[in-house]
């Protein structure tokens, strides 16, 4: 474990830092997770997400780390304590997010933070050998909802699609989940149906497609016909393909008008104002879509010392989008860092010092965006398989004109949905 090391070791490596007047250089000989102490007042962390792949991409979450190091920095630090942030790209690849896990440890960094990975088993392990915490990641795969050294601030795809089986189950007759034929695909079924229960509608028809296709023809024509038949009122169909939802609804769009009475559906990572505005406005293909999100609308004013962070240290970064649910999600993330290393006070900052802060039920504040987090034992989750999960709202929304806007006066509480998953 980090914070098991040796009386004499500690002392030399703090004197080394010192001497070398330089903070968590691979190959120091510092003890993986750990800052050099009283002398060295650099904080070392990773943020990864997968950039430039042909399925979905993060780049905004690495980039936003970067600017809110760059923001926090120049004024004046974390408690006067400077931060360092590596970043990493996973490739959307099991292996690669197992190698940025273990050059996480290499490089010393003591958080991994705001990060995105469909691989939360591959690069969990070695994080866990390490005694490095994973705080604030995307939520895209259920390992972050188990891990002990998992921190989430979100209720992950989990509590959106159940949120999303909620939202579908007040307006449709039958639904169809478009989704990827993936590991972290074959999860999202089961909760989108559990939502779908609770006002007893059937379950969804499950429609798999590759994640890095260029067309969904087939699958659209599939949905098409299965939401409507039977369905005198029209049924639903969800998509739920990251970057790859875009070229569905492309397909989904030129066969529409055969089926007039089928609606649309998404979730939030899938679809956001961007999306919309990139593709039409009030004439995309998103009019009308049902969407569920997990935080405030982008526009909201408890986004603006976000905005602000952006303004001042990463205009003109078109990486770096504020109504982003990646860049809102690191954000959050590093908000959720700075808090806990002031709680240290003047002790070294140290993966296990993290952990053991965050473990004893710190709570967090983030100014709105989410409910207090705290990850104690006694703040743990009534979900059987998520117990990490702190934080089970969502927001239900619609696309209405060309612009996302709430369809209940604020979040709404999933948790007992998620209680019921199989």
């Amino acid at each position: 474990m980090t914070g098991r090391r040796h009386t004499t070791i500690k002392s030399t490596l703090r004197i080394a830092a010192v001497v070398t007047g330089a903070a968590l250089v691979t190959g120091c000989g510092l003890v993986p997770g750990a800052t050099g102490g009283a002398g060295d007042r650099t904080v070392t962390v990773m943020t990864w997400a997968p950039e430039k792949t042909d399925a979905t991409n993060m780049p905004g979450m690495p980039a936003m780390a970067q600017a809110y190091a760059r923001w926090v920095n120049a004024h004046g630090g974390i408690g006067g304590r400077q931060l360092k942030v590596l970043t990493c790209n996973d490739h959307n690849d099991s292996v690669e997010a197992a190698k940025c896990a273990r050059s996480a440890v290499d490089q010393h960094a003591v958080a991994v933070v705001g990060s995105y990975s469909q691989h939360g088993r591959a690069f969990l392990s070695p994080l866990e050998s390490a005694g490095i915490p994973y705080i604030g990641g995307y939520g895209v795969s259920d390992a972050e909802f188990t891990s002990p050294l998992s921190y989430p601030v979100n209720g992950g795809q989990a509590a959106l699609l159940a949120g999303n089986g909620e939202q579908l189950a007040d307006a449709c007759e039958r639904t169809v989940l478009i989704r990827p034929d993936t590991i972290a695909g074959d999860e999202l079924p089961s909760l989108l149906n559990t939502g779908l229960a609770l006002r007893e509608r059937p379950a969804a028809t499950d429609l798999r497609a590759a994640e890095n296709a260029t067309d969904y023809g087939g699958q659209a024509r599939r949905a098409l016909a299965t939401a409507s038949a039977g369905s005198a009122g029209g049924g639903c169909v969800a998509a739920v393909l990251g970057d790859r939802t875009d070229t569905f609804f492309d397909s989904f769009r030129r066969l529409r008008a055969d089926y007039p009475a089928v609606r649309t559906a998404s979730v939030l990572g899938s679809v956001d104002q961007t999306v919309i505005n990139r593709t039409g406005g009030a004439s995309s293909p998103y009019e009308g879509a049902y969407v569920t999100g997990w935080y405030p609308a982008a526009d909201d004013a408890r986004w603006k010392p976000m905005r602000a962070a952006i303004g001042e240290q990463a205009f003109g970064d078109n990486r770096i989008d504020p109504a982003d649910a990646g860049v809102q999600t690191t954000w959050i993330a590093y908000t959720v860092l700075k808090q806990t290393i002031e709680k240290l006070g003047d002790a070294d900052v140290t993966a296990r010092a993290l952990q053991t802060t965050l473990d004893t039920g710190v709570k967090i504040t983030t100014g709105g965006l989410t409910p207090p987090l705290r990850w104690g034992y006694d703040h743990m989750s009534a979900a059987g398989d998520f117990p990490r999960l702190v934080n089970s709202r969502v927001a239900f929304q619609q696309v209405r004109q060309g612009r996302l806007v709430a369809t209940r006066k604020g979040l709404v509480d999933v948790m007992d949905t998620l209680a019921k998953a199989p």
